[in-house]
Order: C-alpha cells, then structure tokens, then sequence
C-alpha cells in the first residue's frame, strides 16, 4: 500500500464524507484557546458580568455583555476567512464554498445583531493569542461608550 506522502497531491486533500466529518466534528467551537485567552483577560482588568455562547442571539456570541448589549466573536483565521490565512482558489471548491458562507453568515449575524443595537466586535484568534490586550482595550471602550464605567 502506497504512503500518504506517495499519493497525487489532490488525493491526499481529499477526504472522504465520513473523514471529513469526523475531522470536523472534533475541532472545538467553544472555550477554544483564544476564547479563554480573552476572557482571562477581561476578568484581570475587572470587566466581569459577560455571559457567553448566548444561544438566543443572532450568531450564539462568545462574549456578550447583556446590559450594554456588546456581543464579542472570536473568529478563527482559517474558518471565517482572513485573507493572509486563507486564499481563495487554493483550497478546492469545498473549502471555497464553505469559507465565503461563513464570511456571508458573519455579515447577516452582524447586520442582525447591529438592527437590534447591540454593538458587535470581532477579533482574530491569532490576535487574541499573540497579546489580547488591544481586544480588552476595544472592549473596554465599547462598554464605556455603553455607559459602562469602567477603569481600565
């Protein structure tokens, strides 16, 4: 039996249905690193009383502050598009399709979520990773402009 390194290049980028599906159902879509990362980091500067994975929203947020009704995503690099993490066009068509949908899910749950006025503020995983600090400080502004007082 031929090595995965042996195989044509489109064959090892090829998973079959029930691969890519156990593939995927093993990636976490909640308190993922950068989700943790952030909320630490939120509750060393005080800015506790977030709720997160509200289901009952528009795009079920990672972060959300209820009362000053500021909604927080932790988007993946990969999954939602950043264009130096993922090139259209070099993946397949599935990848393709699958990208720009999240992009178009992301903007409806945005424009949702803005028509009730709640403010919405995205941040990259990788960001997050690298020093979640601007994330708090953009958090903090945002709620401050909410009517929140905080001292950051």
């Amino acid at each position: 039996m031929p090595s995965r390194a042996d195989l044509p290049d489109r064959s090892r980028r090829h998973l079959s249905p029930e691969v890519r599906k156990r593939v995927m159902s093993s990636i976490r879509k909640t308190d993922t690193k950068p989700e943790l990362a952030l909320r630490s980091a939120l509750r060393r500067v005080g800015l506790r009383g977030y709720r997160i994975h509200v289901r009952r929203m528009p795009g079920n947020p990672d972060i959300v502050y209820t009362r000053w009704k500021v909604a927080i995503f932790v988007d993946g690099v990969f999954w939602h598009g950043r264009p130096d993490y993922f090139q259209f066009g070099t993946k397949g068509e599935y990848w393709d399709q699958k990208i720009a949908g999240n992009i178009e899910r992301d903007a409806k749950v945005n424009r949702a979520l803005s028509d009730l006025d709640w403010e919405v503020l995205r941040f990259w995983d990788v960001d997050i990773m690298a020093d979640p600090s601007p994330a708090v400080c953009a958090i903090a502004e945002a709620l401050k402009s909410r009517g929140r007082d905080v001292t950051v």
